[in-house]
C-alpha cells in the first residue's frame, strides 16, 4: 500500500511509523522540508488498489465537476493509486478497502515532483491545482466498486 511519510514526503511501502519532529514548525520550514514551495497547499492521501482508483479517477474525470479530483499518485509497481486530499479527511475516512494517511499539518504538500522514487503521477499537479473533493472522492469510489462487482460477476 501507498503510505506517505508526512515528515519528509516520501512514500514507501513501509507499516513503521515515521519520525516526527519534536516542535513546531514554521510554515516557509514545513514546506522547506517536504520539498515544497511556501503556501503550497497541504493534503491528506487516499489510498486505493489500483483497480478501483483508476475506475475512480475516470468517474471523476467524466462528472459534471471535473476540477472533483486533484494530483493522483501511483506507485511503482501500479498496485495502488494515491488521492491528495484535504488535511483533516483521514479522521472522517471510512471507506472499505482504502486508507486515508492523516497529514497531522506536519507539512506534507502537494509536491511538484512525486514523494518517492519509482512512484508518479496520474494526474499531475498544475500550477492552480487543488486536492480531490473528498465528498465526490468517496462516491467516485462506491461507484467504482460497484462497476467493478458488475464486470466480475458477468464472468
Amino acid at each position: 500500500m501507498l503510505h506517505i511519510d508526512m515528515a519528509t514526503g516520501s512514500r514507501t511501502t513501509a507499516t513503521t511509523a515515521a519520525p516526527t519532529a519534536t516542535g513546531p514548525m514554521a510554515p516557509d520550514e514545513e514546506a522547506a522540508a517536504s520539498g515544497s514551495p511556501p503556501g503550497a497547499e497541504p493534503c491528506d492521501v487516499v489510498t486505493v488498489p489500483a483497480r478501483q482508483g483508476l475506475e475512480a479517477v475516470d468517474i471523476l474525470r467524466r462528472g459534471a465537476d471535473q476540477e472533483a479530483v486533484g494530483p493522483v499518485l501511483h506507485d511503482g509497481s501500479c498496485a495502488t493509486v494515491g488521492f491528495l486530499v484535504p488535511p483533516g479527511t483521514a479522521e472522517a475516512w471510512d471507506v472499505p478497502g482504502s486508507a486515508c494517511t492523516q497529514s497531522d499539518g506536519r507539512g506534507f504538500r502537494i509536491p511538484a515532483e512525486p514523494p518517492a522514487s519509482g512512484s508518479g503521477w496520474l494526474l499531475p499537479p498544475g500550477d492552480d491545482t487543488s486536492v480531490t473533493d473528498p465528498a465526490a472522492l468517496r462516491a467516485a469510489l462506491d461507484q467504482a466498486a460497484r462497476l467493478i462487482e458488475a464486470a466480475d460477476n458477468c464472468r
